[in-house]
């Protein structure tokens, strides 16, 4: 049986290894795929403005993901303590031949400067060069991280994509317009988006005033935490969610009475890139599940809300005025977001 591996730090990975690796293994009986990594080297390369560091476990995940249906390539994690300038290579090839632990026959690369050095650590194996020249992919990761992700976001591998979507969260009380901005926003950028579950919820029952249990709080945040995790698989560098476990708990409050600790855990655990708070300024529209229509309510309720992300330390942008200016606000946060 012939054994090859191909190496890398896959920060991130992107096209041109995932053509690299296929190629490889069509070559080989046995393919290994190997992630060197050292948290002082990799925290080095993403220094710049463009690319935050990328734990090795992450990309260690998408290497099987992208190998899970490839039984001869197996995918080794081989981690070193060194910087870019101090890196042993003669320690690195002995740590690659202890974890593949037979005969390599094939060193694969996509650099005409490894020739010299492969062919010193690894004598005995032929070293093959997959589109050096980037001709058929081209892009490098060094590109990636020094111009950023968005910017050469068709290179980016479909199961790779969720790691890098900038989540835009939509909050507010009643009738303040967050549906409408969310999907508007989602038009806007040709994005996936996600709706309020507990909207979906109340319609299910026939209403929320006076029906609504404890479990009913719960099963929204679970639901839509899940059809985050769709739109997210779907999104295109951003996906936008309309309201989120902290309104359900002001919903719990409102219609019930009662803070549910479960919901408080839940919103620990959120990670946001952007809280967009829509002030309650518009006029309020009956939409036959909305009851708190009233100008010192809405005021009330208003503060509530605000008092509750603020337990939970959320910084947010506060849009208000018309549509037109909501719309507007929204779109100069997300273009920075996104730049």
């Amino acid at each position: 049986m012939s054994v090859g591996f191909i190496g890398g730090k896959f920060l991130p990975l992107h096209q041109g290894h995932v053509y690299a690796i296929i190629h490889a293994s069509s070559m080989v009986d046995e393919l290994y795929v190997v992630l060197s990594h050292s948290q002082i080297r990799d925290k080095e390369l993403c220094k710049g403005p463009k690319m935050d560091y990328i734990p090795p476990h992450i990309r260690l995940r998408w290497l099987s993901q992208l190998t899970r249906d490839m039984p001869h390539v197996k995918v080794i994690s081989i981690e070193d303590y060194e910087g870019n300038d101090d890196y042993d290579w003669n320690q690195g090839a002995q740590l690659i031949q202890q974890a593949i632990g037979k005969p390599i026959d094939y060193v694969f690369s996509s650099e005409f400067d490894y020739n010299g050095i492969f062919r010193e650590l690894y004598p005995d194996s032929k070293h093959f060069m997959i589109d050096p020249e980037r001709t058929h992919v081209t892009i490098s990761a060094t590109a990636i991280r020094n111009e950023g992700v968005y910017r050469h976001w068709e290179f980016i591998p479909d199961f790779v994509k969720p790691y890098f979507i900038k989540k835009v969260v939509v909050v507010g009380t009643e009738s303040c317009g967050k549906s409408t901005l969310t999907k508007n926003l989602a038009k806007i950028y040709n994005t996936a988006y996600v709706e309020e579950y507990g909207r979906t919820v109340c319609e299910e029952l026939g209403g929320c005033e006076g029906i609504m249990v404890k479990e009913d709080y719960q099963k929204i945040a679970y639901g839509h935490k899940m059809k985050e995790i769709e739109a997210i698989e779907k999104a295109n560098k951003v996906v936008f969610i309309d309201t989120e476990v902290i309104v359900t708990q002001f919903y719990s409050h409102l219609y019930n009475e009662e803070h549910q600790p479960v919901l408080d855990e839940i919103a620990k655990l959120q990670e946001y890139d952007l809280w967009l708070y829509l002030e309650p300024d518009v006029k309020w529209v009956d939409d036959g599940l909305r009851v708190h229509g009233e100008d010192d309510v809405r005021a009330q309720n208003n503060q509530h809300l605000k008092a509750l992300l603020e337990k939970h330390r959320i910084t947010y942008k506060v849009l208000n005025g018309d549509y037109v200016n909501r719309l507007k606000g929204a779109i100069d946060s997300i273009d920075l977001l996104v730049k």
